[in-house]
């Protein structure tokens, strides 16, 4: 009999340890469990330690709250000007209502990549290839406004559409690749042009520069040159005035420029002034006063030139009738 006991005692532990089994039921963390009662839906389970009936209610599969990235890799679309390009998208989206994303579609996920390509479509057909590669912007606003739009009955939100990458076809590659060259090096030929334009700008602003220093340099040196000639001529002036210098001492000195002016270049024909005659008067006239001897006058016409006795006095002529002129 005791060991009939101790074999229904352990059964009826385990069947207890089998049913706390069944009817605790531990939910992660941003997860969700819907339960369902005899076929129907019961309730959603939340984060933590759940109670539920064994055998009668059921759990489905675990929800994920978390935001998730579905990955969607060469969709063919066709834009406006008829050119096919594979683009790659990336879908973030989260599960808001556990409820309607298990029991309001099949595979939620599946729904959105089909939407997703569909509407994708939709909007590149709607472009050229060249409004295609320059409004990714624009289209990922477009596709998260229409897919968060249609999935909304599905207890999900799309947060974030994003396209990875616009795949034109080869010809149009190659034909932009060449259109890209021609660019930069239209770009690079003006670089060159306007780098040669402003090297002559600043060359010339440097010559003009270096132009108009000079030339101030030589005026001022002009200037102080002209200064200085006229201060010793002012002090040459001042000393012959007030030293009372003697004419002949200047009439010499005028003609000691003479020389000068002759050896200056281009000086192959010039004017002589009315002044070296007069210094030229001056000259002689010093030197004739220093001689003894009186000039001998001339005879005139009919007269007789008188001798000169031994002793150099001139004696007196005889006159026309015979006579000795007298000296007067």
């Amino acid at each position: 009999m005791e060991k009939a006991a101790l074999i229904a005692a352990a059964i009826v532990v385990a069947l207890m340890f089998v049913l706390v089994f069944k009817t605790v039921r531990i939910v992660p963390q941003a997860r969700a469990r819907n339960i369902e009662r005899f076929g129907r839906y019961r309730k959603t389970l939340e984060p933590g330690m759940n109670f539920i009936i064994p055998f009668v209610d059921r759990l489905k599969p675990l929800i994920d709250l978390r935001e998730q990235v579905v990955a969607f890799k060469g969709q063919p679309v066709i834009t406006e000007d008829n050119l096919v390009v594979l683009i790659d998208t990336v879908l973030f989206f989260q599960v808001t209502d556990p409820r309607a994303a298990d029991y309001e579609i099949v595979n939620y996920i599946q729904a959105i990549e089909q939407i997703t390509v569909t509407m994708l479509r939709s909007v590149i057909g709607s472009m050229d290839l060249e409004q295609t590669l320059t409004s990714r912007d624009k289209i990922n606003t477009m596709l998260r406004g229409v897919l968060d739009e249609a999935s909304g009955k599905w207890g999900i939100r799309v947060t974030r559409v994003e396209i990875k990458t616009i795949e034109p076809p080869k010809s149009v590659v190659d034909a932009m690749e060449k259109q890209m060259r021609a660019e930069r090096e239209k770009r690079a030929a003006i670089l060159t042009a306007e780098g040669l334009r402003q090297s002559k700008i600043l060359t010339a602003e440097g010559e003009k520069q270096s132009s108009i220093l000079r030339a101030e340099g030589d005026r001022e040196s002009q200037i102080l040159r002209a200064e200085g000639q006229a201060q010793a001529i002012g002090v040459v002036f001042q000393a012959v005035h007030l030293n009372d210098a003697d004419p002949k001492v200047l009439a010499y000195q005028y003609l000691q420029t003479l020389p000068q002016l002759a050896k200056a270049q281009g000086s192959t024909f010039w004017v002589i002034p009315s002044e070296v005659t007069t210094a030229l008067k001056t000259l002689s006239g010093a030197f004739s006063s220093e001689s003894t001897s009186p000039p001998i006058p001339q005879a005139g016409p009919g007269e007789a030139t008188a001798a000169l006795p031994g002793d150099g006095t001139p004696q007196p002529a005889p006159g026309a009738n015979g006579e000795t002129a007298k000296r007067v």
